[in-house]
């Protein structure tokens, strides 16, 4: 990987809340889940679903559930991932993970479903975010909004809740806060 590229991805990467005035191509949205989708779950389980918020119709239908301080940047971003976790995922790892019995472990354990859907979405979508980083997109990942009105818009009859939010575009870099600080190795870590 290019100094380049990873600079993009970690160093110049930054949460943004203002958007630039410039559509983002679909097809940067599917590479930026096929290079994401290459990245370790547990069991290959692969519970991250993504739907797409870009029309004003589904901006609107977003507005309700998120927190009055995410409204503006939301509507102004070009397109806002929800970032689901499928309760159902096991359904699929007689596909993803074939040479053992996998479904079986999960099936009737409401608890590891739960915790295993989350961490694993949680952590397809940090490798997501990376992705659209290394496609020279700009993140804004947030939590505040109301994940029962966000299940009900987008995901009413089906086994998906909403995890988290990421607005997707072209972040105006003028309006950046300086970065805050980050914890240091010693702060943050231990070698036992």
């Amino acid at each position: 990987m290019t100094t380049l590229l990873l600079e993009q991805m970690f160093t110049f990467g930054r949460t943004h809340s203002h958007w630039l005035d410039k559509a983002v191509d679909p097809a940067l949205l599917r590479q930026a889940w096929d290079r994401a989708a290459l990245g370790p779950t547990s069991a290959n389980c692969q519970p991250m679903r993504v739907v797409f918020v870009a029309s004003a119709q589904a901006k609107e239908r977003l507005r309700p559930a998120l927190a009055p301080g995410n409204v503006d940047k939301t509507m102004a971003a070009p397109v806002t991932a929800i970032v689901g976790q499928d309760l159902e995922f096991y359904e699929n790892l007689p596909k993803a993970f074939p040479h053992a019995d996998a479904r079986s472990w999960f099936v009737g354990n409401q608890p590891l479903i739960e915790a295993t859907a989350f961490r694993n979405s949680s952590l397809q979508a940090g490798y997501f975010i990376l992705a659209l980083r290394s496609l020279g997109l700009d993140c804004g990942p947030m939590s505040g909004f109301d994940a029962a009105q966000v299940d009900q818009a987008f995901f009413a009859g089906t086994a998906i809740k909403a995890n988290f939010l990421i607005n997707i575009g072209y972040g105006d870099a003028t309006k950046l806060y300086p970065r805050n600080p980050r914890l240091t190795f010693e702060e943050g870590c231990k070698i036992l």
